[in-house]
């Protein structure tokens, strides 16, 4: 793939690669390191990417890194001084509950479901980032709102 190509696109899915990698890493400092690290090794793999299918590899080698910090961050830091999740700017309260909720899902479920509603990857294109069938995408979406539903039901019946 051409630099110029690569850097166009890189720049187009930053933001979203940044969301992604924060509602896996939960502080903006392994977001960004993530989301660097990935673009990084992308670029140097840039010859082998298929054109069509760009930002579903870009995503997959991002939530690679993302794995790759959780692995570190557990070797080295004891469960009681994990650092407190960051909010992110500028949410009213229901987006801030909303976000709680998301991001107490399963990464499993969790995933999947940003990728469809915040980056409006179609669920093809999740498949392909995940590496699972379409199917197995389409059952973790029905699950993660689900369970999305449940606990605002869970949170509006005990007001």
């Amino acid at each position: 793939m051409e630099s110029n190509a690569f850097s166009r696109i890189a720049e187009e899915n930053m933001q979203g690669l940044y969301r992604l990698s924060f509602s896996i890493l939960h502080t903006r400092h392994d977001a960004q390191d993530a989301v660097q690290q990935g673009l990084l090794r992308a670029w140097e793999r840039r010859e082998t990417a298929r054109p069509e299918q760009i930002r579903a590899w870009l995503t997959r080698i991002v939530i690679n890194e993302c794995h790759n910090i959780q692995r570190k961050r557990m070797r080295v830091v004891l469960m009681g001084e994990m650092p407190e999740m960051a909010a992110p700017e500028d949410t009213d309260e229901a987006e801030a509950e909303l976000r709680s909720v998301i991001d107490s899902l399963p990464e499993k479920l969790r995933v999947p479901l940003l990728l469809r509603y915040m980056e409006r990857y179609s669920e093809t294109e999740i498949a392909q980032t995940l590496g699972v069938p379409v199917t197995t995408v389409k059952n973790r979406l029905f699950r993660a709102r689900r369970a999305v539903r449940a606990k605002f039901d869970e949170e509006v019946s005990f007001e």
